[in-house]
């Protein structure tokens, strides 16, 4: 077991974590966590782009009310023009890191040299991209700079167990601030102390919560849950994003197939080639995730489908394969030549709404605690995130949480020492099949009863299970030794918790979340917000493995 001291703690190692981190002040000592390798975060996986106002016949008015609409009137105003506002600044900035954007050709002398593609919900095309991989391209090249940061320590396979909390002075009196976090070596197993005058939780979303998703293994709502023990309040969380389109394959997995190509005028097809998303929004194909995804399942459960077809066949050769070079070459390793043949489609969750309730500078609840990206709750995506929005927010508040921390660290408390990690009252268990069962037994009712379309008798079945759930993983935490597995199984029953109740309070049916018993929308839209109990006033915010109490 170790002990270390930085200024600041960033944990997550996608676009929000590595913007922070390459934003601070030089002479600032910060450590970056990665829950595997730098690359293992959901950026890494983005294929679409970002979205920002880069041409001259787009506006930024226009992009605020197109969010405003995908975002079903729920949308923050403040956040969406903060967000929208500092686009072109944050693409100028990932430019300058040396991100290789699609160009287009024979226009080197023009200001914005770059192709710009179309996603559901935009009016115009503002998505810059890497063709097809734009999360390769943006967390490859941030990774490098942040290599070439001196200041910047690395830790690569850590997970974060939970924040620690101290009583320092603050402005207004004693006040609790987040002094740290209890970090795992995954390789080592063992559990080191990580103190920090500040931490930035930057761990992603929460979609593993779901049996299918477009998500990598790591996307299991660690800051979230975290956060939740250690009082902050969390915002929205009923709504979850379903991708419309996950490749639908044995060996795919959770393979992703790109918004743009909707964009690029692929079409929806029934297993009989009909088109049918005209029945549906008169945008069609390019109407927003939250009505495609409905679509598609309506249209699977009616005709008892396993999938339905994305087609782009119809575009030449060399344009599908130009644009889409990734989706392409995944497809042809599983014998489908998408210049031909359409791709066999089905919804899988995707992106996380709601989150950790922040102001614009990503400070939460407890002083010394930041969050942003999909870990946060800003208000941007309001009832449904419009596509390539979420990459801008990273970068429009890893800025703002960057300059916050370095024009207020002088001012903020070292942390006192605190307890090491531990374990002397817990054994090795014989029994991890009660790990992989209870996460197995979570996933599935989470997507049977609280998925795309849901009922209050489905949700208070969940409930019901996701209360014993937590029962037996809190009994199996507290008596044997805490591995990856278990710890990212104790942060999934507090998000699926946490959905499903504020799934309950919501009595209407708004963007990503619908409801049968409330089919419409209620006049006013209001926030889902979840105040936790109060936490422990010392040390770790909550009970560690072996406690009694």
């Amino acid at each position: 077991m170790a002990i270390f001291r930085y200024d600041v703690l960033i944990i997550g190692s996608g676009a929000a974590g590595l913007t922070v981190a390459l934003r601070l002040p030089g002479d600032t000592r910060a450590a970056l966590l990665s829950k595997g390798e730098l690359t293992h975060a959901s950026t890494y996986y983005a294929q679409g782009g970002v979205a920002a106002v880069l041409d001259g016949a787009d506006s930024l008015e226009s992009h605020v009310q197109d969010t405003h609409v995908a975002g079903g009137g729920l949308c923050h105003d403040d956040a969406v023009r903060f967000t929208v506002e500092n686009g072109p600044a944050a693409i100028r900035w990932l430019i300058d890191q040396g991100v290789d954007f699609t160009r287009l050709d024979g226009v080197e002398d023009s200001p914005l040299p770059y192709h710009l593609t179309r996603e559901g919900g935009h009016s115009h095309r503002r998505i810059i991209h890497a063709a097809d991989a734009t999360g390769v391209a943006i967390s490859s090249t941030l990774i490098e700079r942040v290599k070439e940061r001196d200041n910047v320590a690395r830790f690569e396979h850590r997970v974060a167990v939970d924040l620690i909390t101290q009583q320092h002075d603050g402005p207004n009196g004693k006040e609790r601030r987040c002094c740290g976090a209890y970090v795992h070596n995954i390789k080592t197993g063992e559990t080191d102390v990580f103190l920090a005058r500040s931490v930035v939780l930057a761990t992603g979303g929460a979609s593993k919560v779901y049996l299918y998703t477009s998500n990598p293994d790591v996307a299991t709502g660690d800051g979230i849950a975290m956060a939740w023990r250690a009082g902050c309040r969390v915002g929205n969380m009923e709504f979850m994003q379903f991708h419309p389109t996950c490749l639908y394959h044995p060996k795919a997995k959770s393979f992703l197939v790109t918004e743009a190509i909707r964009g690029e005028g692929g079409r929806l097809l029934l297993p009989n080639g009909e088109r049918f998303m005209q029945r549906f929004d008169e945008r069609g194909e390019l109407a927003p995730r939250d009505v495609v995804a409905r679509a598609i399942d309506h249209e699977m459960k009616r005709l008892g489908a396993d999938c339905l077809y994305l087609d782009i066949s119809h575009k030449p050769a060399d344009f599908i394969i130009e644009h889409f070079p990734t989706v392409y070459a995944k497809c042809l390793q599983l014998g489908l030549d998408i210049t031909r043949d359409p791709m066999p489609v089905v919804p899988a969750a995707h992106y996380t709404c709601g989150g950790v309730v922040i102001n614009s500078n990503g400070e939460t609840d407890v002083p010394g605690l930041y969050a942003l990206g999909e870990t946060s709750f800003t208000g941007l995506h309001g009832a449904n995130r419009m596509a390539s929005n979420s990459l801008l927010e990273c970068f429009a508040y890893g800025r703002a949480v960057a300059d916050h921390i370095g024009a207020h660290l002088a001012g903020m408390p070292e942390p006192r020492d605190a307890s090491e990690w531990d374990d002397s009252q817990v054994t090795d268990s014989d029994e991890d099949v009660v790990i992989s069962h209870n996460w197995d037994e979570l996933r599935r009712f989470m997507w049977d009863y609280v998925g795309i379309v849901r009922t209050v008798k489905r949700l208070e079945r969940a409930l019901h299970r996701v209360d014993l759930l937590k029962r037996e993983i809190g009994e199996y935490y507290s008596n044997y030794h805490i591995s990856n597995d278990l710890l990212e199984l104790r942060n999934l029953v507090v998000i699926a918790d946490l959905i499903i109740r504020s799934a309950l309070q919501r009595r209407e049916s708004r963007g990503l979340h619908f409801m049968r018993e409330f089919p419409g929308v209620l006049p006013e839209a209001l926030d889902t917000i979840l105040v936790p109990p109060t936490p422990l006033s010392e040390s770790v915010a909550s009970i560690a493995p072996g406690a009694t109490g």
